[in-house]
């Protein structure tokens, strides 16, 4: 188990993933290594095919490293189980995906709700409103997401990734399928949300002025760190 700093939430050391491609390997990261500390802000950029998303997923603890080490908030994410390591976010970690993935049978107040609901936390409902209400949607809350636009629904996707007050946020290309003024408002509304929780933010994204918004910007290329 790794020692928490204190002020480092996420710590990653000389990170490798590889996957097995015909009678080789085909190595996506290797030796990646950063820290962000509490309340700061990062941008994973870089070409496609890069290794941004690989490496969301795996400081997440979505999937484990082929090496290297993953410690959130003190916490080595590779000595727990599968069970120990989703425990573990959904009490500490929020996300924003860019294809939003709301449940179609829950509505928006349902889908906001729904981290708390599985933890067993009372008050649900309320915060739940209280957050749809901050994103502009406490008259769309009994909609579901088929009735609600893209914009509509990456809002509620901010919603319910702050339900559990979540002291870091994963945001993978949070504005991909949304238009210049849609992102936009989804873009401030991440970014006030994120600064009031005082949550740190690793946001993986293909634009750069979206990226020059976090405090630090880490370039990957042919998964390993450019600069």
């Amino acid at each position: 188990m790794a020692q928490d700093t204190g002020t480092t939430h996420i710590h990653v050391e000389n990170l490798r993933k590889t996957y097995a491609s015909g009678d080789g390997e085909l190595t996506v990261l290797d030796g990646v290594s950063f820290t962000l500390g509490e309340g700061e802000s990062l941008a994973i950029v870089g070409p496609s095919g890069s290794g941004k998303t690989t490496l969301l997923g795996l400081c997440a603890g979505l999937d484990l490293p082929s090496a290297g080490s993953v410690a959130l908030l003190g916490t080595d994410l590779v000595s727990l189980s599968e069970d120990g390591r989703a425990a573990f976010r959904g009490k500490n970690v929020g996300f924003v995906f860019q294809n939003f993935q709301l449940l179609p049978t829950l509505t928006a107040l349902e889908n906001v709700m729904a981290p708390l609901e599985l933890r067993g936390v009372n008050g649900a409902e309320k915060r739940a409103h209280e957050l749809l209400t901050e994103v502009g949607l406490a008259k769309r809350e009994r909609h579901y997401p088929v009735q609600l636009s893209g914009g509509e629904q990456q809002r509620v996707a901010l919603a319910r990734a702050f339900i559990n007050e979540p002291q870091i946020l994963f945001a993978d290309e949070p504005t991909g399928n949304l238009d210049g003024a849609n992102g936009g408002h989804v873009v401030e509304l991440l970014f006030d949300l994120n600064r009031r929780s005082g949550s740190s933010l690793v946001l993986v994204t293909h634009d750069l002025e979206l990226a020059s918004r976090c405090g630090r910007i880490l370039r990957l290329r042919d998964g390993k760190v450019e600069a």
